[in-house]
C-alpha cells in the first residue's frame, strides 16, 4: 500500500464493524462473570507469588467451558474459526481482570505464529492441544522492553545434526519457562532467519525466571544449547511470520490496556460516588469531575483506537500495523494515566499494599514499555505514513 495514500484518505472501514455485535457483548458478559469468579483481585495476589504464576485448572476451564483458546483457531484444528475481533474481547476482560494465565503467549503469540507460517503439519500438532486447554506455549519476541521492532532473529541459530536441527542462542519470552511446552525460537539458519520449534523437556533447554515489575506476566530467559528443534514454515521464511505476530500482539496489547483502564475509571467513579468529605461525595467536587471527565475522554480514545486495530486485525487489512501501532500508543497513554488516577482518587487507601491499584499501575507500566514506548510507535506510525522524523 502507498503510505502516502493512508495520510490523504481515511480508510474504507464499515461503521458497523467497529460497533460492538450482540454476540460480541454476549461473549463479553459470560468471560467477565467467569473472571469475576476465577479471577477476583485476592485471587490474583495468591497466583503472582505461585509456583506458576497461574491456576491450571481455571486455564482449562476457560477452554473446556469457554472455548476461548480456540475463537480465532480455524475448525480444522478444533477451533471455533472466529476472528480477532471475538479474541479482543476475551482480552479486553483479561485486562481487565488482570488475568494470571499464559493466554496472551500461548493463544496469541504462539497459535498465530503457527497460523501465519502456513505450516499445516504444524498447526495440526500443536493447535488442537493449545486450543484444548493442554499445551502452553510462547514465542521468544525480537522485540526488547522499549527496543526496535522487527523480525530479526539476535543471537540465536540453528545447524543441522545427526538429520534434524539443533538451535542454540539465548532469548526472552513470556511464561515461565518451567510452564512452556513449547517454544517457537527465531533463529538462523543456512537458508535464512526460520522459526523452530522446541519442546520443553528436552536436552540443551534451560530457564530462568526474569525479575519483573509486573508480577502478573512472568517472564523469562531461555538457554538454548544444541537444544532439538524442528523447522515450522517455510525455511528463510521466519521474519515475515514473526512479523506479522507483532503487529497482532500489539494489537492484542492494546485490547488488553484497554480493559484495565475500563476497570481504574469504573473503580475510581464507584468510590467518589460513595466517599464522603464535609457531608457529601467527593465526586461531586468541582476538580474530581474534571479529572474524572478529562479520562474519560483518554479511555473513550483509546476505545477507538483499541478498535480500529482489532478490525484490522480481523479484516486481513495492509493497515494493520499503521493501526496497531496507534493503538499501543493511545492505549499504553491511556492505561499509565488511568492507573494513576487510580491510586489518586482512592486517596491514603490507595497507596497501601492492601489495595489492588497498585496492581494495575504495576501492569500499566510494563506494558507501556513491552513491544515498544508510545514514542517509538508514535515515530512508527509517522514513517507508516511518510512523515519524515528525528530519530530522538
Amino acid at each position: 500500500m502507498d503510505h502516502q495514500s493512508v495520510l490523504r484518505r481515511p480508510p474504507d472501514v464499515d461503521p458497523l464493524a467497529l460497533t460492538p455485535s450482540g454476540e460480541g457483548e454476549e461473549l463479553r458478559a459470560v468471560v467477565r462473570d467467569f473472571l469475576h469468579d476465577t479471577s477476583p483481585p485476592e485471587v490474583v495476589r495468591e497466583l503472582v507469588e505461585s509456583r506458576h504464576g497461574y491456576d491450571p485448572a481455571a486455564w482449562k476451564r476457560m477452554a473446556a467451558e469457554l472455548g476461548v483458546h480456540g475463537l480465532a483457531v480455524p475448525e480444522a484444528y478444533g477451533g471455533a474459526g472466529y476472528t480477532f475481533a471475538e479474541l479482543a474481547v476475551v482480552l479486553e476482560e483479561a485486562g481487565r481482570a488482570l488475568l494470571c494465565a499464559p493466554l496472551f503467549s500461548t493463544v496469541v503469540l504462539a497459535a498465530n505464529a503457527l497460523l501465519e507460517s502456513g505450516d499445516e503439519a504444524a498447526c495440526a500438532r500443536y493447535l488442537p492441544p493449545i486450543v484444548a486447554g493442554e499445551l502452553v506455549a510462547t514465542i521468544g519476541l525480537p522485540a526488547a522492553p522499549g527496543g526496535e521492532l522487527g523480525g530479526q532473529p539476535g543471537g540465536c541459530t540453528a545447524q543441522r545434526r545427526g538429520g534434524g536441527w539443533v538451535v542454540g542462542g539465548t532469548l526472552g519470552c513470556l511464561v515461565d519457562g518451567d510452564t512452556a511446552d513449547l517454544v517457537l525460537v527465531l533463529a538462523r539458519g543456512p537458508d535464512g532467519p526460520t522459526l523452530f520449534a522446541c519442546e520443553r523437556g528436552s536436552s540443551g533447554f534451560a530457564s530462568e525466571p526474569m525479575r519483573v515489575l509486573d508480577g502478573t506476566r512472568r517472564q523469562a530467559r531461555l538457554r538454548l544449547r544444541d537444544a532439538p528443534a524442528t523447522p515450522v514454515g517455510v525455511p528463510g521464511d521466519g521474519e515475515r511470520i514473526v512479523a506479522g505476530v507483532v503487529d497482532l500482539a500489539l494489537t492484542a496489547l492494546a485490547a488488553e490496556q484497554l480493559g484495565g483502564s475500563a476497570y481504574a475509571l469504573d473503580s475510581s467513579v464507584g468510590y467518589v460516588s460513595e466517599r464522603r468529605q464535609f457531608g457529601r461525595p467527593i465526586g461531586s467536587f468541582q476538580a474530581i469531575k474534571h479529572r474524572l471527565a478529562d479520562l474519560l475522554v483518554e479511555v473513550e480514545a483509546a476505545r477507538s483506537a483499541s478498535g480500529y486495530a482489532t478490525w484490522a486485525a480481523a479484516s486481513g487489512t495492509p493497515e494493520l500495523p499503521l493501526a496497531a501501532s496507534a493503538a499501543k500508543a493511545v492505549c499504553s497513554d491511556a492505561f499509565t494515566r488511568a492507573s494513576a488516577e487510580l491510586v489518586q482518587m482512592h486517596g491514603g487507601m490507595g497507596f497501601t499494599w492492601e489495595h489492588p491499584a497498585h496492581l494495575y499501575v504495576r501492569r500499566a507500566r510494563s506494558s507501556e514499555v513491552f513491544l515498544g514506548t508510545p514514542a517509538l510507535h508514535r515515530r512508527r506510525v509517522a514513517q507508516l505514513v511518510g512523515v519524515s522524523v528525528s530519530p530522538h
